[in-house]
């Protein structure tokens, strides 16, 4: 080896050793410093808040208060607020923090745009204390806005996702609905189409029925959705509909809903230019809906009726009588007697006993029975009676203790009879012959 490549490493082992002794003396933290938290800017209880103004450039100033547990609109108009909308208000200040903190002790407020600044929010909480949230102008990127407390010196940059909640105007914050119900105690529904009025109750078991005009079996989901889009119903505050404009649009239906607080109705016409519109007792005004509130309200008693020939839905049948010849089911397997039926014919014709519907509801019953069956199900045991007549080409159903008569489609009748004569006995497994 030459000379200088020994000294060459002879000094690299020299600076290795020279660190290793180094690292000893000073060891590496294994942690590493956590990134400091966001800035607080603001810091209020929501459950303590009692009034909010919001003051912003071009615009009359918004007061909300708190009377009971309700948030109210007070100026520039007495309306009531959207809870849910007002609730976002008041988490954003539980706590408020900023991007970042841009300086202490500024010499001027006015470089950014605080002096006079484009949007105030004041919270007063119940102890009468009042803090002024202050917006200026935004960053010369765009994406974050200078903000302060009144009061205190420091200026903030906020985000405007984090400002976006106070930057709210009357129409934002009032309530939009057409109706205030309280969901969980409407007890009845009239419908009033363009035909004879409808009403539901529901009865002890909380299920909805036809009452009027005379009592019918109602398709419970039907109902619900008719209530779920007029209880839902909200102001389109886009467009301002007039008196005029609801008094020349034609006519599509009307309801009224009764809960706990008393009766509410809306009703619903359609304008030339297909657009819908509403009016109703819980508010003032003629306001534009969107189509799927007219068209939940434009439907006829049929559109409500229960089709279903047999209530027992997805629950599993435990007997089955198809014209005097039963089936009863014992844990997972089936028998007629003490023979045991292969279950998945017996399946089969419980599927299509379940899809078994009306296609139309004829004025009475007529023809000879053609074919009687009664399922058992539930844990309470409970029976469905049904009949079917056939008359000429058609089959009609009649459900025990219901006088409505039920049309079925006859291809649907023939595929559940085909179902009944196709049940066969429970045939078991052949051995492997090929096993040794």
């Amino acid at each position: 080896m030459k000379p200088h490549g020994l000294i060459a490493a002879v000094g690299v082992l020299a600076i290795l050793g020279g660190y290793a002794y180094w690292a000893n003396k000073h060891p590496v933290s294994d942690t590493t410093p956590a990134t400091p938290a966001s800035p607080g800017i603001l810091s209020l209880p929501a459950d303590q808040i009692a009034t909010i103004r919001i003051a912003k450039t071009g615009a009359e100033p918004l007061t909300l208060e708190k009377k009971g547990d309700q948030w109210q609109i007070t100026t520039p108009n007495s309306l009531p607020a959207d809870q849910d909308a007002v609730a976002a208000l008041t988490s954003a200040v539980s706590p408020l923090n900023s991007d970042r903190l841009i300086d202490e002790h500024p010499q001027s407020l006015a470089s950014f745009g605080l002096d006079n600044p484009t949007a105030e929010v004041d919270f007063t909480t119940k102890d009468g204390k009042t803090q002024k949230l202050l917006f200026g102008s935004d960053t010369p990127s765009g994406s974050d806005t200078y903000a302060n407390v009144d009061g205190n010196p420091k200026v903030y940059t906020v985000a405007s996702t984090n400002k976006a909640p106070f930057d709210k105007s009357v129409n934002d914050l009032r309530d939009k609905r057409l109706l205030t119900l309280n969901s969980d105690k409407i007890t009845s529904v009239t419908l009033t189409p363009k035909g004879a009025p409808i009403e539901f109750n529901k009865n002890s078991g909380g299920d909805w029925q036809i009452t009027k005009p005379k009592p019918i079996r109602a398709d419970g989901p039907a109902v619900d959705d008719l209530v779920g889009k007029l209880r839902d119903a909200k102001m389109d505050l886009t467009a301002t509909p007039t008196a005029a404009d609801f008094a020349t649009a034609a006519k599509v239906g009307s309801a009224t809903f009764v809960d706990d607080k008393g009766p509410q109705s809306i009703e619903v016409r359609k304008a030339k230019d297909n657009s819908y519109l509403a009016k109703s007792t819980a508010v003032e005004g003629i306001y534009k809906v969107t189509p799927d509130v007219g068209t939940a309200i434009d439907k006829g008693i049929d559109d409500f009726r229960n089709k279903k020939l047999f209530d027992f839905a997805f629950t599993d049948p435990s007997k089955l009588d198809l014209n005097g010849k039963v089936y009863e089911k014992t844990g997972d397997k089936w028998f007629n007697g003490p023979a045991q039926i292969d279950s998945s014919s017996i399946q089969n014709v419980v599927d299509k006993l379940r899809d078994l519907a009306a296609t139309k509801f004829p004025d009475k019953l007529s023809g000879s029975p053609a074919l009687t069956v009664a399922v058992t199900w539930g844990e309470k045991s409970k029976v469905d009676k049904v009949v079917v007549n056939k008359s000429g080409n058609d089959y009609i159903a009649s459900r025990e203790g219901d006088a409505t008569a039920y049309g079925l489609d006859p291809k649907a009748y023939d595929d559940l009879t085909q179902a009944i004569a196709a049940i066969k006995p429970f045939q078991p497994p052949r051995p492997d012959t090929n096993k040794k």
